[in-house]
């Protein structure tokens, strides 16, 4: 497995979003960026799965997974962020369950590739 530098900012045109224009896939790749970190601090002791969310994150800006893959997780991270989806996340007590079942369909899509990323 190559190894990223996750310290280094690349460029879109360093990364496959496939069938996607540049366009598209850099303001995916933007908002998740721009919002997954308030998100986490916001969301707090409210989610145990926060090491997940980071490591998919780091699995995302690695420019040597494959679109297909990217584009998967992106999808799920983008749900975890907005507010309103099946259970909208200021619900107290269970506003997080079904970001919760992405995260882990995601995870379990993902297997073993993944564990690399939890060490950042």
């Amino acid at each position: 497995m190559t190894q990223y530098d996750f310290e280094k900012d690349y460029s879109i045109d360093e990364l496959d979003f496939g069938g996607e224009t540049e366009e598209q896939a850099s303001n995916k790749m933007k908002f998740v960026e721009d919002n997954l970190w308030t998100k986490l601090e916001s969301a707090g002791k409210k989610i145990t799965f926060a090491k997940d969310i980071k490591a998919l994150y780091y699995y995302m800006k690695d420019p040597f997974v494959g679109w297909h893959r990217k584009a998967i997780v992106v999808a799920g991270l983008i749900y975890f962020l907005v507010p309103l989806d099946a259970i909208p996340d200021f619900s107290p007590f269970i506003g997080f369950l079904d970001d919760l079942g992405v995260i882990t369909s995601l995870l379990k899509y993902l297997g073993k590739e993944l564990v690399p990323y939890y060490k950042y």
